[in-house]
């Protein structure tokens, strides 16, 4: 497979009330509402994206897109010829894309359904504009999925998308990766489709910390965490938004080299979940929060 995604842009969600989760992740977790349009938001962080969170208007909550880059334009054209050929579902043909910062991009649907989009060339965000936050995310670290079918997303996203496998949890999760990042993307094993969590990468365990406090003084109290993960050695804390959306603040992922770097497969066990042994495995409150509502992407479009 000669595709090579180079990050993790943005995850775009859905809601039915994107004023109110833009608030949220302005006024207490740290992102920049940067443009605003029919009622979609779209917000940064301190990184070069342009925008790493889109929040649009939907009856229901889920998935609306999962944004990753390619170098460039030949390699956009040449990625949509190829995926077409293995029989994958062009969503969006290579085009212009009208989002803020612009860009070249096509979309594509996996096999439960969500919207995948590849795309280069996307304006980066000012990095001299600043604003007062006592934290204030780099980036999305990483996203992870509920999936109805482990085995067979595993097989897409590393055969036709070239994403790399550099750790398992048993059988129950695997980490994949597009570049040294441990995980730009993690599959959980669940009885359906749905988004489990997304990760906001901080620049160091102090303000994980810092961001823990500030959220508690806005009333927000961790659903799991502090701690530190085996899997990918970053530090965590999770948190439920406006929209019940589970977030986390994470950082010091485990970087990979690629010359060394074999998969291991993890215990399932509290010391490993969180390797500090403060919190210990998630609540039942914690895991039924993320395993999400099924979510069947663009399943019944592209059906008709």
């Amino acid at each position: 497979m000669s595709l090579k995604i180079t990050h993790l842009r943005h995850i775009a969600l859905k809601t039915p009330d994107p004023a109110t989760l833009a608030a949220f992740y302005q006024d207490k977790w740290g992102l920049k509402i940067v443009a605003e349009e029919a009622n979609r938001f779209y917000l940064r962080g301190v990184g070069p994206e342009r925008f790493v969170l889109v929040l649009e208007p939907a009856g229901r909550r889920g998935i609306s897109r999962l944004a990753f880059g390619l170098e460039n334009r030949v390699a956009v054209d040449e990625a949509a010829r190829e995926l077409a050929a293995q029989g994958v579902t062009i969503y969006r043909q290579p085009a212009e894309l009208v989002t803020p910062g612009g860009g070249y991009g096509f979309q594509l649907i996996d096999p439960e359904g969500r919207c995948l989009e590849l795309s280069t060339d996307v304006s980066p965000a000012d990095q001299a504009e600043s604003w007062d936050a006592p934290v204030r995310p780099n980036k999305i670290s990483h996203v992870v999925l509920n999936t109805a079918d482990f085995e067979g997303i595993i097989e897409f996203f590393t055969t036709r998308l070239g994403f790399r496998v550099s750790d398992w949890s048993e059988q129950q999760m695997v980490f994949l990766r597009v570049n040294s990042d441990h995980h730009s993307i993690s599959f959980n094993r669940a009885p359906h489709s749905s988004l489990n969590h997304v990760a906001y990468e901080l620049p160091d365990m102090n303000e994980v910390m810092r961001g823990i406090g500030t959220l508690k003084r806005h009333g927000v109290s961790p659903m799991w965490g502090p701690g530190r993960h085996g899997p990918g050695n970053n530090v965590f804390c999770y948190f439920q938004d406006a929209a019940g959306y589970v977030c986390e603040y994470t950082a010091e992922v485990q970087k990979i080299d690629e010359a060394t770097h074999q998969p291991e497969v993890w215990q399932r066990v509290p010391e490993k979940m969180d390797r500090w042994g403060i919190s210990g495995p998630p609540s039942p409150e914690a895991r039924a929060a993320m395993g999400g509502e099924p979510d069947p992407g663009l399943l019944d479009q592209v059906k008709r």
